[in-house]
């Protein structure tokens, strides 16, 4: 357990520095470390001849007449530069045709990746140049196919039609916490990343939103994923490839093979690194949005507000900082956000309760509840205007080293959490410590 006196925490590309003062007792929570890989691009390879509970990549892809790559949207730092190449090069040797594979990048609901940004994402110019590359739209009607509902909740099964339609589909992405859903990755790649609308507006809304078991690193019970679930069922042959990353974006596991199986292998890996436990609750918690790119919206900051509430001693203050470059997040958020500034928590969430299609976005402000409840959230930022901070629905400080120190002075406790790494670390109330 460490006591620096100036603790760097994630913001935009870089870091943004808290210096505590001389009073004050610091606890820096971050993950357990975890070996690098030596060899990423062996690993890869690896985990392509040596998957689970399928066959091999290799294999899989002969006789195929087509094929679908999901990746994750800009949002998640997925190497997709190490493993796409290779993966589809596995393809093309077994006979795939290069024009029947299709990359389809997983945006949910969120706005399509265009131009150098895309570019960033995709990671190789060479898969640009040789393979199609779409944007989901949820939105899309013609785009899309109904495979009915889930027998569990009656949620819609509307996917985008290059997955359904496709011989070979393979998703990909980045196992982290994962707020409501408990991890990503995995069946979250189908849905929500390329549902349409109406699955993810109904597996959105409050009844989903609001049931305790809907939270970090819980997988048992949760609403979310029992659908995303049955969803995966629906679209039959399915499978991941899943990465793990260090606090230095560096790989540190990949897995690969049926999409269920493989998942949980990522999980079981990380689950422990990631979710370490701590032995008390305190006045003070400090963290971050996770930086980039996860920090580009406030809308994405809300994630870092819900996931150290376990150690927020309730009154506290949540101090976060997110550099919001892009602003708020979508049209439908910001109409969500003056709502709640309007209406006030209480009334905000009498009037989503019994909607059975959520609004698009609103989501993210319902779960914002979560920590306004428990105590004081204030963002330190320098990425949005004056009207967006006016809808924020938290309190916007200008420095986080008065925050502390004026947060100490309330509370009389000179015991401060810091989380530098924000919502890729979840810190669970129940000792001994652990990765602090």
């Amino acid at each position: 357990m460490g006591d620096p006196r100036t603790i760097e925490l994630l913001y935009g590309r870089g870091t943004l520095p808290l210096n505590l003062p001389a009073d004050a007792q610091a606890t820096v929570i971050r993950k357990q470390a975890l070996p690098k890989l030596p060899d990423p691009a062996q690993a890869i390879q690896e985990a392509f001849d040596q998957p689970i509970g399928s066959l091999p990549l290799s294999e899989l892809a002969k006789g195929r007449r087509s094929a679908c790559v999901v990746v994750c949207d800009i949002t998640r730092p997925v190497p997709n530069g190490l493993f796409l190449r290779p993966m589809i090069e596995r393809m093309l040797a077994a006979g795939i045709e290069r024009q029947a594979i299709t990359v389809l990048v997983a945006c949910g609901l969120h706005r399509p990746n265009e131009g150098d940004e895309l570019a960033e994402l995709i990671g190789d110019p060479w898969v640009l140049d040789n393979i199609r590359v779409v944007n989901h739209l949820a939105r899309d009607e013609a785009g899309l196919v109904d495979l009915g509902v889930t027998e569990s909740r009656g949620v819609p099964v509307v996917l985008n039609r290059l997955l359904v339609e496709a011989d070979l589909r393979i998703v990909t992405g980045l196992v982290e916490p994962h707020f409501m859903a408990g991890w990503s990755g995995g069946r979250k790649v189908v849905a929500p990343g390329v549902a349409g609308q109406r699955t993810i507006r109904t597996f959105h809304n409050a009844s989903f939103m609001e049931d305790p078991l809907a939270v970090q690193c819980n997988l048992a019970g949760n609403p979310l994923h029992q659908a995303q679930l049955e969803i995966v069922a629906r679209v039959g042959e399915l499978y991941a490839l899943n990465t793990v990353l260090d606090e230095d974006r560096d790989l540190v596991r990949v897995t690969f093979g049926e999409i269920e199986a493989s998942h949980l292998a990522a999980i079981d890996f990380v689950a422990q690194s990631t979710c370490p436990k701590v032995s008390r609750r305190f006045s003070t918690v400090v963290t971050s949005a996770a930086g980039y790119p996860l920090d580009k919206t406030y809308y994405q900051t809300v994630k870092g507000m819900v996931t150290p509430i376990d150690i927020l001693q309730p009154g506290g203050d949540l101090i976060i900082v997110s550099e919001c470059s892009e602003g708020f997040g979508s049209p439908e958020f910001r109409r969500s956000q003056a709502r709640l500034v309007e209406l006030g928590p209480d009334r905000f969430l009498a009037s989503i309760a019994d909607k059975a299609l959520a609004d698009v976005d609103e989501w993210q402000t319902e779960m914002q509840l979560k920590p306004m409840r428990l105590g004081r959230i204030q963002l330190y930022t320098g990425g949005l205007d004056e009207a967006e901070r006016r809808i924020t629905g938290v309190e916007l400080i200008d420095s986080i080293d008065r925050a502390v120190a004026d947060s100490i002075a309330r509370s009389g406790d000179p015991a401060v959490a810091v989380v530098p790494e924000g919502p890729y670390v979840i810190p669970v109330f129940g000792g001994p410590d652990q990765a602090v």
